[in-house]
């Protein structure tokens, strides 16, 4: 009789996930913080949509496949195919839709939330991740579009960045569309496959660009990328053209105009500034930073924008005939946090217990009345919690940093000073309960 050997499950996670500390968590805790500060300030909602939409109410990204799997998460519910959230975008603009006569317009709301992409992962690139959203629903007015980019700034510089460590690129939909013309591309396959190139400039180079503008593109791994399969002419007009230094765009000398009218001056026009997504029709919008950004190994990698957004007028009419032009900016908050990390020593205060040692567990009265003193007094407190020999209970409280523990045996306990030791300067007191909170104080 042969007995089958149970595999193990794996312990590794899938590429493009990753477990995330309680240090990066607080530090997000800390920009989420000033992100909602900003937003009411700036007079936005909050609003919070599901995980998972129809996938034909995302967006046009979706392919024309029998399993819209590219790109997205999907599964099949019933008869209908459901998807994890590529954006916060696409579930705004079928909110506004169902919601559109009860909703003020504009409709200024901002979200907080994860979402998945079903794609290749690379350095800082997650297919899970937390993205924050701010957009304005229904006005055409492009103070609306310069308004984001002052927010975004200053939630950057409430974070801790200064004003050379990071940009506003800006650039208008409305060059590429002149120059679809240009060169007749009329085929919408082939127009979001060369606006998903051109996308790529800034973490690509022109070189690898040109190959996904032509017939396609072998990665280092050996993937292949499908072209736009333009002609070299054309690739030649393309690239001549977003090398211009000037916008010709009025909605550009509008917005230039508005940030003049506030005082801002952190942004640069860059024609190259595309964005991958069909929906956009007018000013979009990248935030870079201006420093090196490492990889786990030290290595200066290519990091890219931490964000961007830009206007998009007709998104909403793909759920009927809504008056909804729109414009919005996201930043990629995961992203954002790992630079961040690098860039500024945080001084975030992790928490961590005082532990009460167990003797004996016939006293766990006498470590609960204690404990209770302590989180009253609002000190991180615990009993050791399992049924060890005090050397192992030494090298718990040091293994989670605790800043001291409270040995309270029999003897302790009849004369009322619990000893407490300090695990940094290893000192050792006996204190009276009464003190037990100031002394502590003094440790922590």
């Amino acid at each position: 009789m042969t007995i089958e050997k149970k595999e193990k499950p794996s312990k590794e996670l899938p590429l493009g996930f990753v477990d995330r500390q309680e240090k990066e968590l607080l530090i997000r805790d800390f920009v989420i913080s000033n992100i909602k500060e900003v937003m009411i300030k700036y007079g936005f909602q909050y609003l919070e949509t599901p995980s998972f939409e129809y996938s034909d109410s995302i967006g046009k990204f979706l392919p024309d496949k029998d399993r819209p799997d590219q790109g997205v998460f999907s599964f099949k519910d019933e008869k209908k195919w459901l998807s994890l959230r590529y954006d916060l975008t696409a579930p705004l603009a079928r909110y506004v839709a169902k919601n559109y006569l009860e909703i003020p317009k504009p409709f200024k709301r901002y979200q907080l939330g994860t979402v998945w992409r079903n794609e290749k992962p690379g350095p800082g690139r997650f297919r899970e991740f937390l993205q924050f959203d701010a957009d304005f629903v229904g006005t055409k007015s492009l103070q609306a579009d310069a308004e984001l980019c002052v927010l975004i700034s200053e939630i950057l510089e409430r974070c801790g960045l200064s004003k050379e460590e990071y940009i506003i690129k800006i650039s208008s939909r409305k060059i590429t569309e002149e120059l679809f013309k240009k060169i007749k591309i009329d085929n919408n396959e082939q127009r979001l496959i060369t606006l998903r190139a051109l996308d790529k400039i800034d973490r690509l180079g022109w070189n690898e660009v040109k190959q996904l503008l032509g017939k396609g593109r072998k990665d280092k791994s050996g993937d292949f990328t499908k072209g736009a399969n333009l002609s070299l002419s054309n690739i030649e007009i393309i690239e001549k053209e977003l090398n211009k230094k000037s916008p010709g765009t009025k909605d550009l000398l509008e917005v230039f105009k508005i940030f003049e009218d506030y005082d801002f001056s952190n942004y640069e026009f860059d024609s190259s500034i595309i964005r991958g997504l069909e929906y956009y029709t007018g000013p979009i919008f990248e935030v870079n930073l201006k420093f090196d950004i490492k990889n786990n190994k030290g290595k200066v990698i290519q990091y890219g924008s931490i964000g961007g957004g830009g206007r998009y007028d007709n998104l909403v009419n793909n759920f009927g005939n809504y008056d909804a032009p729109a414009t919005g900016i996201s930043i990629g908050l995961d992203r954002l946090v790992y630079a961040l990390m690098q860039k500024k020593e945080f001084k975030i205060k992790q928490s961590k217990p005082v532990v009460i040692c167990v003797f004996d567990k016939n006293l766990m009265k006498e470590y609960i009345s204690l404990q209770k003193i302590l989180r009253e007094a609002d000190i991180s407190t615990e009993i050791f919690p399992g049924e060890s020999k005090l050397k192992k209970q030494m090298e718990y409280a040091n293994k989670i940093k605790a800043p001291a523990v409270i040995l309270y045996g029999e003897d302790e306990i009849k004369s009322k000073k619990p000893t407490l030791r300090d695990l940094n300067s290893g000192k050792e007191i006996s204190v009276e309960i009464k003190e037990l909170v100031n002394e502590i104080k003094k440790i922590i």
